[in-house]
């Protein structure tokens, strides 16, 4: 198994403990120099705060692991392709790359409603490459979409 689908599946651990606690299922893990410095998942519903994306638990937890707001060198591993907010995170964060498990079409900012990571001329780039795990990724999503609607229609 290649290290981009190893580090994509600890990532999918991480949605798999969102969907415990009926959040959206993304989860995150943040890797330097080979090793996970950081793992998060979706919390915006337990925590009643619109900020707590996997994206932004696992920045804050790196930059607590390595006490450093500049997280150069690090690789970040998401099911879920970023939003804006979170695109920004990882452009002030000097994320070296990211990679994203699936697309999303209504609120992606890695390309596929627009790319803050490349696109504009900030003072960082943001590498990106996507379809890690796709599938498996996709999936998930689609469960629990579809679980929370069975269970919208019952109430």
């Amino acid at each position: 198994m290649q290290e981009k689908e190893k580090f994509m599946k600890e990532a999918l651990k991480e949605a798999q403990k969102a969907v415990q606690k009926l959040e959206v299922p993304v989860g995150c893990v943040i890797v330097k120099d080979g090793k996970i410095i950081a793992r998060a998942h979706n919390q915006k519903e337990t925590k009643t705060d619109t900020t707590k994306h996997a994206e932004i638990i696992a920045i804050q937890k790196a930059s607590k692991k390595l006490e450093a707001w500049r997280l150069l060198d690090c690789e970040m591993y998401v099911t879920l392709e970023p939003c804006s907010m979170c695109a920004g995170a990882m452009i002030q964060a000097r994320i070296k790359k990211v990679y994203i498990g699936a697309t999303d079409a209504k609120t992606g900012a890695c390309g596929s409603v627009l790319n803050l990571l490349q696109d504009y001329p900030f003072n960082h780039k943001v590498e990106v490459e996507t379809g890690i795990r796709q599938e498996e990724c996709e999936n998930i999503l689609k469960e629990f979409f579809k679980k929370l609607r069975e269970i919208k229609s019952r109430n």
